[in-house]
C-alpha cells in the first residue's frame, strides 16, 4: 500500500458499510504459530509472558451473534501484509469459530484514531481491539471512559491498565536475534542492513534483536559482518518516517544496498515492501527477511527473495482475547508472546531451505533453545515485560 488516502468507512456484519472511516478488505493467508486457545464475543454471518493466551472455557460458533467484537487499524490498513492484516485475521477467525458479530474500521491517518475508537463504541461493541503502538493513548482513554466494554491493544503496554484493557505484546527481539544470526550467516558481502518506519519501541525492538544476532554470529564464527541502518547503542538509524509509502521503503533499501548490504530487514509495514522490491530487482544479489507475518504467505510474490520472516502470533492472541471477553474472563494481565510460548518465531525457510547450510540451521536451532532457557540474554531495553 502506498500513501494514497482511503475513504473512511466502518464495516460490520450486520450493516455492511456504515459511513465513517476506512476500507475493510478480505485478508488472505494464515500463520502457523504454536499458541494455545483463542477467544472472542459475537458475530453475525490472555495472558502473562510465561504462557500462551488462554481462553476462559469452550465456546462454539452457535448463537453468539449478540456479542460484537470490533477492531480499529492503524494507518497502515488491514491490507498491509503485516501486523494489521494478521490482527484482522484473528478477528475473522474468532467470528468463524465463535459465531460472533464483528465490525472494523480502518484508519487513514494518525488523527483518525480517537474518532475511530469512539465510532466502535457507538457501534455497541462488546469488545474493541486496536492495532498498533500509535493507538495507545486513544485506547486507554476509551477504556477508562467505557468500563463496560472490554478492550485489547496489539503492540502496546501500560504501566497500569484499567481492568477492562489487555495488552497483547510480543518480544520480537528474541526472534529477530535469530534473524540477525541467519542474515550474517548468509551474507556474501559481509554487510547486512535494516531500517524502520518510525523510531518507536515496537519497531526498534526488531532492529535491536537483529543487530545483536549479527554480533552473536561474529562472536561464534570469528567473522566481522557489519550492520548498516541501525546503531543499538545510540538507538539511531534509518527510518522512512512512514509506514505506508512503498517508494520511500525502496529508496531507503537502495541506500542500504549502496553501502554494501546484501540482506535487508525492513521493519516498516507496507513501506517495507519497497525493500522486498529492491531485493527482487537485484537479480539475486540481495535478499531479505520480512517481519510480523510469514512473508511467503502474506506477500507471496516476494517469496523468492525471503530467507525467512520474524513472525508474531497476533491472530492467535487477538482471537484468544476475544474469546476470553465472550466468556467474561478478560483481565488486564499483559500477554507477551515469546519464543518459549510460540508467540513469536522464525518462519520456515521456504525457497531457501536447500540453500541455507545445515550447520547454520543447527546453530540457529541451538540458539533458539539457549534464548528460551536463559543461557543467552538479549540486551534490548525495549523488550516488553
Amino acid at each position: 500500500m502506498t500513501g494514497l488516502s482511503r475513504p473512511n468507512r466502518v464495516e460490520s456484519a450486520e450493516d455492511g458499510a456504515v459511513r465513517t472511516t476506512a476500507k475493510m478488505v478480505a485478508v488472505a493467508g494464515a500463520l502457523a504459530l504454536s499458541l494455545a486457545a483463542c477467544g472472542s464475543k459475537d458475530d453475525n454471518s490472555g495472558n502473562s509472558s510465561g504462557g500462551s493466551p488462554s481462553s476462559g472455557g469452550e465456546s462454539t460458533a452457535a448463537d453468539n451473534s449478540d456479542f460484537k467484537a470490533c477492531m480499529v487499524s492503524d494507518s497502515g490498513g488491514f491490507d498491509d501484509k503485516s501486523f494489521n492484516q494478521t490482527s484482522y485475521k484473528g478477528l475473522t477467525d474468532a467470528k468463524d469459530k465463535l459465531g460472533i458479530s464483528i465490525a472494523s474500521i480502518e484508519s487513514n491517518t494518525d488523527s483518525d484514531y480517537v474518532d475511530n475508537v469512539n465510532a466502535m463504541v457507538q457501534q455497541n461493541c462488546n469488545m474493541i481491539v486496536t492495532v498498533g503502538f500509535k493507538l495507545g493513548d486513544a485506547t486507554l482513554a476509551a477504556a477508562k471512559k467505557n468500563p463496560d466494554i472490554d478492550f485489547a491493544i496489539v503492540d502496546f503496554g501500560y504501566a497500569k491498565a484499567p481492568k477492562n484493557l489487555k495488552s497483547l505484546s510480543f518480544n520480537t527481539a528474541q526472534s529477530s536475534y535469530l534473524a540477525g544470526y541467519l542474515a550474517a550467516g548468509m551474507s556474501q558481502s559481509g554487510t547486512v542492513g535494516t531500517f524502520g518506519g518510525l523510531n518507536i519501541p515496537t519497531v526498534t525492538i526488531f532492529m535491536d534483536g537483529y543487530a545483536e544476532g549479527v554480533q552473536a554470529y561474529n562472536d561464534a564464527n570469528g567473522t566481522d559482518v557489519k550492520v548498516v541502518g541501525w546503531d543499538e547503542a545510540k538507538q539511531d538509524g534509518l527510518f522512512t518516517e512512514d509506514f505506508e509509502d512503498k517508494n520511500k521503503g525502496q529508496a531507503t533499501a537502495s541506500n542500504l544496498v549502496s553501502q554494501g548490504a546484501d540482506i535487508l530487514f525492513p521493519v516498516a509495514g507496507p513501506a517495507g515492501l519497497g525493500a522486498l522490491q529492491a531485493a527482487k530487482d537485484s537479480g539475486g544479489q540481495v535478499n531479505a527477511i520480512w517481519v510480523d507475518t510469514d512473508g511467503c504467505v502474506s506477500a507471496a510474490e516476494y517469496c523468492s527473495v525471503l530467507l525467512s520472516s520474524v513472525e508474531k502470533g497476533m491472530d492467535v492472541a487477538v482471537e484468544a482475547a476475544i474469546e476470553d471477553s465472550l466468556n467474561g474472563n478478560l483481565d488486564n494481565t499483559p500477554y507477551v508472546g515469546t519464543l518459549e510460548n510460540g508467540g513469536t518465531d522464525l518462519a520456515p525457510y521456504h525457497d531457501f531451505d536447500s540453500k541455507i547450510p545445515d550447520d547454520l540451521k543447527t546453530q540457529i536451532d541451538d540458539l533458539k533453545q539457549q534464548i528460551i532457557d536463559g543461557s543467552v540474554t538479549i540486551k534490548s531495553k525495549v523488550q516488553p515485560q
